[in-house]
């Protein structure tokens, strides 16, 4: 099997065996200073994505791990596999963001440090049991503490909300009244059926795609998202992208860009650019990102930041973001030789095992 070595800036007292996320999965076992990850199985949802990844679990089982880390998430095949070694091992279960952070600390040859952990993707279990996405943790290997956060909005049908983009946009917008098909996602959404609440920027952008674009549906997830960078690479640097707005909760901060998607319709009501105004929602995610992590480091004194997560996938984003930033001072990690999605999940997953054992 090939295998992909990263060293560890410190050594762990117990070899852990993580095993991942349930989408571009890895397995990662890490021994003392040694982090070993296994080529990507693509969907634990699929027979033959599984089948290769219980095998590649076996093979690493032979070298007598003393943890098990698995993902928080009881339905991804890979924590299921994991509750089938109870009795045999220790087991433990990692946030999912927790450990996108965690990973690109460790690749990054960082010690139990405290960071700002930015995480961005489409969805992971909470610690509350609700659905995250658009994460600000003040965090190390061992915990972490949830200090800002997008605001919530259900996915009206679950899953189907990944590809119909226009029910996110519909949420963001509060079900507009003079739209007869919002209208009817309301009432789906008022009588509890298949609509949970989730914070994700992952959505967020779907959302902002399919107002832009004027799609409705997506042929695959994220496919709205891409397409809305692509655009927005069209457009020259705007001036100040679209304001998030930040409230003040009694656990950290609230970031609701409800108004941005007021802003946006306006904008393509007015007949501006479509570039243009895909230029100014990533611009304004940036500044969110900067301002936001100014009041964390004002708050906590922490100057670190580590960005991880599938957004981050988002080349316009990454180095929007990183050059801003920058100018303020901060020293900012990111992933270098391993994916910014979930095929470093296992990583995270092993040094949070084992510096908490």
């Amino acid at each position: 099997m090939k295998t992909i070595e990263i060293n560890l800036a410190f050594k762990l007292k117990k070899a852990v065996l993580a095993l991942g996320s349930q989408a571009k999965n890895t397995i990662c076992f890490a021994k003392a200073d040694k982090a070993r990850l296994s080529p990507i199985h693509g969907d634990l949802s699929s027979p033959q994505d599984l089948f290769v990844f219980e095998r590649d679990a076996r093979y690493f089982l032979r070298s007598r791990p003393g943890i098990i880390a698995y993902d928080l998430h009881p339905e991804y095949q890979s924590s299921r596999y994991a509750l089938t070694l109870t009795g045999k091992y220790r087991l433990l279960s990692i946030q999912h963001h927790h450990a996108h952070i965690a990973s690109c600390m460790a690749e990054n040859g960082l010690k139990n440090h405290k960071v700002i952990g930015v995480a961005f993707d489409g969805t992971g279990l909470g610690a509350d049991n609700t659905i995250w996405g658009a994460e600000f943790l003040i965090c190390d290997y061992k915990r972490f503490v949830r200090r800002a956060h997008l605001k919530e909005i259900p996915l009206v049908g679950g899953e189907r909300a990944i590809l119909e983009p226009a029910r996110l946009s519909a949420a963001w917008l509060n079900f507009d009244k003079s739209v007869d098909k919002q209208q009817i996602l309301k009432r789906i959404y008022q009588s509890g059926i298949n609509s949970p609440l989730a914070s994700s920027m992952g959505r967020l952008f779907d959302a902002a795609g399919s107002l832009v674009l004027g799609r409705e549906r997506a042929g695959f997830e994220a496919e709205l998202a891409i397409e809305l960078e692509r655009l927005a690479a069209k457009s020259r640097p705007c001036g100040s992208g679209y304001r998030f707005k930040m409230n003040k909760s009694k656990d950290g901060y609230i970031l609701d860009p409800s108004n941005i998607f007021k802003q946006i319709i306006r904008d393509l009501k007015a007949k501006k650019p479509k570039a243009e105004i895909a230029r100014r929602f990533h611009a304004g995610v940036a500044e969110m990102i900067l301002n936001t992590c100014l009041i964390l480091r004002k708050d906590s004194g922490v100057n670190k930041i580590a960005l991880s997560g599938g957004v981050f996938q988002n080349k316009l984003l990454l180095k929007t973001s990183l050059d801003l930033l920058y100018k303020e001072g901060f020293k900012v990690f990111t992933h270098r030789e391993l994916s910014c999605n979930d095929s470093s999940i296992s990583l995270g997953q092993a040094v949070i095992a084992g510096y908490r054992s």
